[in-house]
């Protein structure tokens, strides 16, 4: 399969998210971006922001037509979404490539759902960690960057499917400033697709969320801000906190926060967090929840 025949298969992807979802805040409830087809039966791989609390979705394919949807499944873990086409698509699944063979310095092609490409290269595979409690171990980063790069396809040169586009962002070379792409690997669907397909979610238990967007700064963690009505607002973390310790073990990072959090047991536990506020140390407990509690699910069908 060469590369022109994959670019017929990426669709625009639009979405309507109620006024009062948990996500229309931060994320808007008009959401376009694109996704790939990834079954012959209309079956749909996006980045999954796109169709968190949808309650209406439509698929445009290049030929101008626009294709009602459904929003089948959102991953929390990886970012992928699955939204189901409800009627013909009539346009074939590309299949997919190996992200973890893929070199940096790789040529590759970022396209998006109205024919938009940017010949491009791999720059990085490395850890990510997102202020919105997200990691990933090797995310993909090409440069340069796609202007429309959500749910946008990473194509390799054989074109086959590496990954689905999640963020724009910069990268410091030198003296310069890069504008990159950051992508979600598609190595990691395939283990948790038939979850998805049957469940809407993977089969296991979810991890524990406090609702907190948090960075980085010199190795210390800084509380940006919280979701409202979340556990860590609820237990009284405030932004400008640093986290210093989770569970009496000292936090080094980002990653390393994420990665103690989810230690602590499934959704529900209760998590110690020493905090420095104002100069000043703290201990919170933190009773963590479900992130998808509190957010609209989609209609399996």
């Amino acid at each position: 399969m060469n590369i022109g025949s994959t670019l017929q298969s990426i669709v625009g992807v639009r979405s309507s998210i109620p006024d009062d979802a948990f996500t229309a805040g931060t994320l808007g409830t008009r959401r376009e971006g694109s996704g790939v087809v990834i079954r012959d039966n209309g079956l749909v791989l996006t980045i999954g922001y796109l169709i968190t609390e949808a309650e209406e979705v439509w698929l445009a394919p290049q030929d101008g037509r626009v294709v009602p949807a459904h929003a089948l499944a959102y991953d929390q873990e990886t970012g992928f979404g699955l939204v189901q086409a409800l009627d013909r698509l009539d346009l074939p699944a590309v299949p997919f490539g190996d992200a973890a063979g893929a070199r940096i310095g790789d040529p590759v092609v970022i396209a998006d759902g109205i024919g938009q490409t940017v010949r491009a290269n791999i720059v990085a595979k490395q850890e990510f960690a997102g202020y919105w409690e997200y990691l990933l171990e090797e995310a993909i980063f090409t440069a340069p960057a796609h202007p429309s790069w959500g749910g946008a396809a990473l194509i390799g040169s054989d074109g086959r499917l590496l990954g689905i586009g999640s963020l724009h962002l910069q990268m410091g070379r030198g003296e310069e400033v890069a504008d990159i792409n950051m992508i979600v690997p598609i190595d990691l669907l395939p283990p948790i697709l038939n979850d998805l397909l049957a469940r809407g979610r993977v089969d296991k238990p979810p991890r524990p969320w406090l609702g907190a967007f948090s960075a980085e700064n010199n190795g210390k963690v800084v509380v940006m801000s919280v979701a409202e009505g979340g556990p860590a607002a609820q237990a009284g973390l405030r932004p400008g906190d640093i986290i210093r310790d989770v569970q009496d073990s000292e936090v080094e990072g980002l990653a390393d926060f994420y990665r103690k959090l989810w230690a602590t047991g499934p959704a529900g536990a209760e998590v110690p967090i020493r905090v420095v506020r104002d100069g000043r140390e703290a201990w919170l407990r933190v009773r963590s929840a479900d992130r998808g509690s509190f957010l609209r699910k989609p209609h399996l069908q």
